[in-house]
């Protein structure tokens, strides 16, 4: 193990998870974390393999010893993101586990030994809520009563306390992730949350759009060895309706979610962030193919959608939309005013669609399918010989395809705001991680933009100047 730099503060990221809070901590310190504790040995893993230069305890936290770890040395910066499934609401009606929902007292520990300078607390909103059980459900009538013992005793220890929620894509990242924070200082300097860099007025939202691999092929959903669920196809028709047939950009569907009785999912458009990550939800990219109709054009290659929708020959688009599924919101009818939407830098066009005959000499590929999909699920009433018609800047096309596919890891990690070149799929040793493994890192990992942030305003003293890779970062530590 590597000697500690005794003439400097120390940081230390307790459950470090795969490293988004060490990241952003780094990217905007430019100097590695010091210390990082986790239980989890594949988490450990990834994290020692981007962050090589800290030093790695792979077990429980309340089994760490914060004096002998810190070796004398002050502690500038303490981080926790203690478990937040048991706070979570998509823990659902389930029972919750009373020493989970405690991890977070191990702040008040190293209070109380060490003394962080500045400790900041990363979980859910309803962490607030945090109170006694009662048969292995929270205590209605006692909701917040520890949270708020756990604040007064970082108080009795010299720390002043607060704490705010705060959306990841106001910082810069591509999803839409809302966490609440908590930081404690006793250093007598006041405690800051950091003005949005992004959103109205300021920096345009970074938005799912980017995050997405274009050149990776979709499947079409018609035709499948293994049909896919009639929910995920209901999500796919309403996502249709509102994003292809009402506008001219793409969706993406998370499949996992379940929505309440009698509402429908409601769809983000790829030209806003993200909706939330999760370890156990699978976020999926679905790319209507539009084809001109009755001009003996051929439409656009499901592979290859970015350069149809950035070209301006208008023979074919290629459209891929987001579908958040455990939000709601209803489709407008078509026969309220469309709006005029980008497809692309400095491009607009207006949407219109219409019912039409078509002969029979036209090969419509899969529209019998949409048309079903469009009938059952979202209230159109389109006869057997009839195409719905997208009138697109003068010209028309008819939807030939659907495909989809899940996003891919590299995908989900650059949403929560992870540099491009940040190794996910093995570790230092040449071990490589399964899907499964690296979709639960991002899952639980906090978006970097989100710690930048925070360390940058009440640590400006620590911080340098902006890093944007992985690479810049080794470089300059």
């Amino acid at each position: 193990m590597k000697q500690l730099d005794f003439f400097r503060e120390l940081i230390v990221d307790n459950f470090a998870g795969g490293g988004g809070a060490s990241t952003g901590i780094e990217l905007a310190t430019g100097r590695y974390v010091d210390i990082a504790i986790n239980h989890d040995p594949d988490a450990i893993l990834m994290h020692k393999t981007n962050h090589p230069y800290t030093t790695h305890y792979c077990e429980s936290v309340w089994e760490v010893d914060p004096v002998k770890i810190c070796e004398g040395h002050p502690v500038g910066l303490m981080w926790l993101s203690p478990d937040c499934k048991h706070f979570s609401r998509a823990k659902g009606g389930k029972p919750v586990d009373k020493n989970v929902r405690g991890l977070a007292w191990i702040a008040v520990k190293w209070a109380a030994t060490v003394k962080p300078r500045v400790i900041i607390l990363e979980n859910v909103p309803e962490f607030v809520t945090w109170g006694p059980l009662k048969g292995g459900y929270p205590d209605k009538n006692k909701i917040g009563t520890t949270f708020r013992s756990f604040v007064n005793a970082l108080k009795m220890h010299g720390y002043e306390v607060q704490w705010k929620e705060l959306r990841a894509c106001d910082y810069g990242a591509p999803t839409i992730r809302k966490r609440f924070f908590l930081i404690a200082r006793c250093d007598g300097k006041p405690i800051i949350f950091p003005e949005p860099t992004h959103g109205a007025g300021l920096k345009p939202y970074r938005t799912a759009a980017e995050c997405i691999d274009w050149s990776i092929p979709c499947k079409s959903i018609f035709g499948r060895s293994k049909p896919l669920a009639e929910k995920t196809m209901k999500r796919i028709a309403r996502g249709l309706d509102k994003f292809t047939l009402r506008a001219d950009e793409p969706f993406i569907v998370p499949i996992g979610y379940g929505e309440r009785s009698g509402q429908a999912p409601r769809v983000n458009s790829i030209s806003e962030p993200i909706s939330t990550i999760v370890s156990t939800v699978k976020q999926s990219v679905v790319i209507p193919s539009v084809q001109k109709y009755f001009s003996g054009v051929v439409g656009s290659s499901l592979s290859d959608p970015l350069g149809t929708v950035t070209t301006h020959d208008r023979c074919g688009l290629v459209e891929s939309h987001l579908c958040v599924l455990r939000n709601n919101e209803d489709c407008k009818p078509l026969t309220e005013p469309l709006p005029t939407v980008c497809t692309s830098a400095g491009h607009f066009a207006e949407i219109r669609t219409r019912l039409c005959k078509y002969p029979p000499e036209i090969d419509l590929g899969h529209w019998s399918e949409v048309r079903k999909l469009l009938n059952e699920y979202c209230g159109y009433s389109i006869a057997d010989d009839e195409v719905l018609l997208l009138n697109i800047e003068g010209e028309e096309y008819y939807i030939n395809d659907i495909g989809l596919r899940m996003l891919e890891p590299r995908e989900l990690y650059r949403a929560q705001g992870f540099p491009d070149d940040y190794i996910i799929d093995h570790d230092y040793k040449g071990n490589l991680y399964s899907r499964t493994k690296q979709v639960a890192r991002c899952g639980n990992a906090v978006p970097p933009p989100f710690a930048e942030a925070l360390v940058r305003a009440n640590l400006p003293e620590m911080c340098g100047a902006k890093i944007s890779t992985m690479k810049e970062l080794r470089e300059v530590i």
